[in-house]
């Protein structure tokens, strides 16, 4: 199927942002594969393709606004359902160290399937409630980056991905425009010590 890219390619160029043809492809190729495994799981309610460019694949790969993914850091995206931010930003920035990180087995399955299909080096998707993994010297402040995109409210959002983040690395959450929300998180934070927490 051929697919207008003349948008999305047009919200790439204004994010400075160079994809090649072939990530374009991958890009195309996650697309179908959500809407297939939608239709027997529930992975998404927006499925229309220009939709899912803007609202799923653009908004993810937005966070690049908030922290240089230039070069190598490691990422853990909490609560990463279908896949976002973690794979967008994976497909555009292949240097990255990513693990998804999800609590439903199904849908680290589907993500499983997505990581083999695009020949995505250096990505895993684990599964496990980020409450547990966050207590695992394996995974406990492991990380340069922890990201989460719209999964739970923010000051207990800042209790699953805090924990991820190592001594000088980030915390981002990916949430709308509720100041309300992020001054409740802030004792959140302050209890978990940590200053390094970006919202936008």
């Amino acid at each position: 199927m051929n697919y207008d890219l003349s948008k999305f390619k047009s919200m790439v160029d204004k994010l400075n942002i160079d994809l090649s043809d072939s990530q374009y492809d991958q890009f195309i190729k996650y697309y179908e594969m959500l809407i297939k495994w939608n239709e027997v799981m529930n992975l998404t309610a927006i499925t229309e393709f220009d939709e899912v460019i803007v609202k799923h694949f653009v908004d993810s790969i937005s966070l690049i606004k908030a922290i240089d993914v230039n070069k190598k850091i490691n990422i853990i995206d909490i609560g990463t359902g279908a896949g976002f931010p973690g794979i967008p930003l994976k497909i555009a920035y292949p240097n990255l160290k990513i693990t998804l990180l999800d609590s439903l087995n199904k849908r680290v399955g589907f993500l499983n399937e997505v990581i083999s299909e695009l020949e995505l080096k250096d990505i895993e998707a684990l599964h496990a409630r980020s409450e547990d993994l966050g207590r695992d010297e394996e995974f406990r402040e492991q990380y340069d980056l922890a990201v989460s995109r719209a999964v739970a409210y923010l000051p207990t959002l800042s209790e699953y991905c805090l924990p991820f983040v190592k001594v000088g690395g980030y915390y981002i959450c990916m949430k709308g425009s509720s100041i309300e929300e992020l001054e409740d998180a802030k004792k959140a934070i302050e209890i978990l010590n940590n200053n390094n927490a970006v919202h936008y």
